[in-house]
């Protein structure tokens, strides 16, 4: 007697196991955060940050540009001669110094955001093409991240800045291409592993196609690894994009940045140590929120940690 075969799944189904997965994921994730006390302190300190570079004109009390020498050097509000019309105080030239760390926050974003997505694309793409082909390809590509890795970073990117001149662009630039090897290491590793798994064998004996197989079974595991260094990155870059400024090689600096800050306030660092005392701050504090969601999401993201965590 011939038996019927069963039916094959419907696509609303299907979509409903997606949205079900993903949903379950997600309350996963929640709850993992939630227990996660140093991952719930991160995220809050890093939407802080992005709230602050989001909503700076309505935050902002004052034009983070405009100067009022009669108002120079006053101390912040709970010190002695503090004002509260100038919470943090305002620098040498009478500009309120919190108004200015609020619009700073939009530059350490955007070079972290940018120069991470351009770095992780680069990488993502050299390390791929590397680990999956192999042979000459791969040991040229190898070759050339290795060479970039062996530079003194900080004298390299210093070098290359001080060519380029001072723009945001060029900075971003600048930590995107430079910052890109270690991507391409990373995701290299990551390639190699995956393509001896017995289910990426099981792909080829099956006759699927290079493309199919990389798109369909490498990235898709390639995302966790990639997102938890993309944090920390990008926490890296934003410390450097603040050295860079520091030594005037950064944004010019008509532009209100951290690392503007910190080289205006060294001089002042015994008479008004406010003056450099507050962007250092911010840029600890956005760097410690970064290092801790990153944290959280290798948690998240790898299954192995997970399972030791459990």
């Amino acid at each position: 007697m011939a038996t019927r075969e069963p039916p094959p799944p419907q696509a609303a189904d299907s979509l409903l196991d997606v949205e079900r997965s993903f949903g379950q994921r997600l309350a996963y994730a929640g709850r993992f955060l939630w227990r996660d006390r140093s991952g719930m302190i991160g995220l809050v300190l890093f939407l802080v940050v992005v709230a602050a570079a989001l909503f700076a004109p309505q935050i902002s009390p004052y034009n983070p540009l405009a100067q009022n020498l009669r108002d120079s050097k006053i101390p912040p509000a709970w010190y002695q001669g503090g004002s509260l019309d100038y919470l943090f105080g305002t620098d040498n030239l009478g500009r309120d110094i919190f108004s200015r760390i609020i619009y700073g926050t939009r530059v350490s974003l955007t070079v972290g955001f940018f120069g991470v997505l351009i770095a992780g694309t680069l990488g993502l793409v050299l390390g791929a093409i590397a680990g999956y082909v192999g042979g000459r390809v791969d040991s040229i590509i190898v070759g050339g991240v290795n060479m970039v890795l062996s530079l003194p970073y900080l004298l390299f990117v210093v070098f290359i800045a001080s060519i380029l001149g001072r723009s945001l662009i060029n900075v971003i630039l600048i930590f995107g291409i430079t910052d890109a090897p270690i991507f391409a290491r990373v995701t290299r590793g990551e390639v190699l592993r995956i393509r001896e798994s017995g289910y990426i064998e099981s792909a080829i004996s099956v006759g699927a196609r290079s493309g199919r197989i990389i798109f369909d079974h490498i990235l898709p595991n390639l995302i966790g690894p990639l997102i938890t260094l993309a944090t920390f990155e990008m926490s890296r870059m934003i410390f450097y994009e603040a050295g860079l400024g520091f030594l005037g090689l950064s944004v010019p600096p008509t532009v209100p940045s951290w690392g503007n800050m910190l080289a205006a306030g060294r001089k002042y660092l015994t008479s008004s140590p406010w003056i450099a005392t507050f962007p250092g701050l911010a840029i600890m504090f956005t760097s410690l929120g970064m290092n801790l969601l990153g944290d959280w999401l290798r948690d998240v993201l790898d299954p192995r940690l997970r399972r030791s965590r459990k």
